[in-house]
């Protein structure tokens, strides 16, 4: 309760905001928590005026553009853990199924953090073999009703979790804690972040996920990630819902 705590910090993780109830979709949180942003940002910023600021509360996309205009902050220095865990069930679903280590698996989720995320199986690779020239048996095992089934359960896991046990915690604290740790050990690790897009693939003051160089002081660089054009098109199908979204609330 005390914000003094945060003096001279390099790194602040925002996790304030109301609980998301079973059903509920990210998108139905975003007045609540921008107006909890408002009030909350300029203490912060009086007290750690150069951090890095990073936000889990949802939906982080559509925060992550409000707090960017309520601080005028670079997009480098405040951006949201945006798909990193639903990359990371991602990769664990496709290494379970193809008796592999997580880390031999290359996969991610872009886009919104939220209903309209997608694979980016066109690039997705198990080693340097391609997903869907992975074989067991000599059968390829990665199909396209496969691959659409894992791309549905990842984006459906965090409702199945809240019906469950009423919130998500655990893997989004592991998660967080991964972007920490990238940033105060100057990994410049690839890391699927949220930032205000800024042009990339014609996209621009939107906030969504791409894989990002995530290193000290921040996003050093969005990734140009290659796509296909039914991808590309997914990619502008999330934007176009999150710039919807903040339209709606006058963002």
């Amino acid at each position: 309760g005390d914000i003094s705590v945060t003096d001279g910090a390099d790194v602040v993780v925002i996790t304030a905001g109301a609980k998301q109830a079973p059903g509920q979709t990210r998108l139905d949180l975003a007045g609540t928590n921008v107006r909890i942003l408002e009030q909350l940002l300029p203490q912060l910023l009086a007290h750690a005026p150069d951090a890095v600021y990073v936000l889990v509360t949802n939906p982080c996309d559509v925060l992550t553009v409000a707090a960017q205009k309520i601080t005028g902050l670079p997009t480098s220095r405040i951006f949201s853990s945006g798909t990193v865990l639903d990359t990371s069930r991602l990769r664990w679903l496709l290494a379970h199924a193809a008796g592999v280590s997580v880390s031999s698996v290359h996969a991610s989720m872009v886009g919104e953090h939220g209903d309209t995320e997608f694979p980016v199986w066109s690039g997705a690779t198990i080693g340097p073999v391609p997903i869907r020239d992975w074989t067991v048996g000599g059968e390829r095992m990665f199909t396209p009703g496969y691959l659409a089934e894992t791309a549905r359960e990842v984006t459906q896991a965090a409702y199945k979790v809240i019906a469950g046990k009423g919130a998500t915690n655990y893997a989004i604290g592991l998660s967080g804690a991964r972007i920490v740790e990238a940033l105060l050990r100057s990994e410049n690790a690839v890391l699927p972040v949220s930032t205000v897009m800024s042009g990339q693939y014609g996209i621009d003051g939107i906030a969504l996920s791409l894989p990002s160089i995530v290193g000290r002081g921040g996003v050093h660089a969005v990734l140009e990630t290659p796509m296909d054009e039914g991808e590309r098109a997914s990619l502008h199908h999330s934007a176009e819902t999150l710039r919807q979204s903040l339209a709606s609330l006058g963002i």
